[in-house]
């Protein structure tokens, strides 16, 4: 049995690499923000594997304990995923009018809750020498207009990911970034647009199974790009 636990798996990108395991019979551990729509995620989940749906929000220490619970009573972890994330005020503001309480909330989600993860996670994961993949983003690399809030956390997710490679050099531990996808927080950052020519998040997974199955080293990945040429 091979068991993940993945975040935000109730829509986007989440959801489509958690039916990629799930077709591969591994057992899942997911969440999500809203209850009716992480039920219908799990409803279909479970029609192909064994699946644990646990509602909430990954910065509520709680919930991060209650989805520990579940992991616990499968008594293995072999893939942690820290998929969700959230993208601030839409439209975006300057960083330099970002309100500061808002700014907290975002790396609450996006930087400290997967570090709190990776805290509870890591002990199972080296019992079974599994690996860690933290979805970040583009523009935690590149300087982008408006994007100072979601982008900073991004980036201090990335470097999060290095040092923890680096201290446990036995787990594979990757930050991928998924490339611009038709999703509802890549929506919420050009309200009003249509982002319709957007690839769906299911042209990311290939990619993303290479980190899963793969041999390669720890480190920042295009999932697109890895998919289309993996050295």
């Amino acid at each position: 049995m091979h068991v993940a636990l993945i975040t935000g798996a109730s829509r986007g990108l989440g959801r489509a690499l958690a039916q990629a395991l799930a077709e591969r019979r591994w057992t899942l551990v997911i969440d999500g923000r809203e209850p009716k729509a992480l039920e219908a995620a799990a409803l279909q989940l479970g029609r192909l594997t064994t699946v644990r749906a646990v509602a909430g929000d990954v910065a509520d220490p709680a919930h991060r304990k209650a989805l520990f619970d579940a992991v616990g009573d499968l008594g293995r972890l072999d893939l942690l995923v820290n998929n969700a994330s959230v993208l601030g005020p839409s439209p975006q503001p300057f960083l330099s009018d970002y309100p500061l309480d808002v700014l907290e909330d975002v790396y609450r989600v996006n930087t400290f809750a997967p570090v709190a993860l990776m805290q509870l996670g890591i002990p199972y994961l080296e019992a079974a020498r599994g690996r860690i993949i933290n979805i970040t983003s583009d523009a935690a690399a590149e300087a982008y207009e408006g994007w100072g809030g979601y982008g900073s956390s991004k980036a201090a997710l990335e470097q999060v990911t290095s040092v923890l490679a680096a201290e446990h050099p036995g787990l594979r531990i990757y930050s991928a970034d998924p490339g611009d996808l038709r999703t509802r927080l890549h929506q919420e950052a050009f309200p009003g647009e249509d982002i319709s020519d957007r690839p769906l998040p299911e042209v990311a997974v290939p990619g993303l199974l290479m980190l899963v199955d793969g041999d390669l080293a720890s480190g920042r990945y295009q999932a697109q790009a890895l998919a289309v040429s993996p050295s």
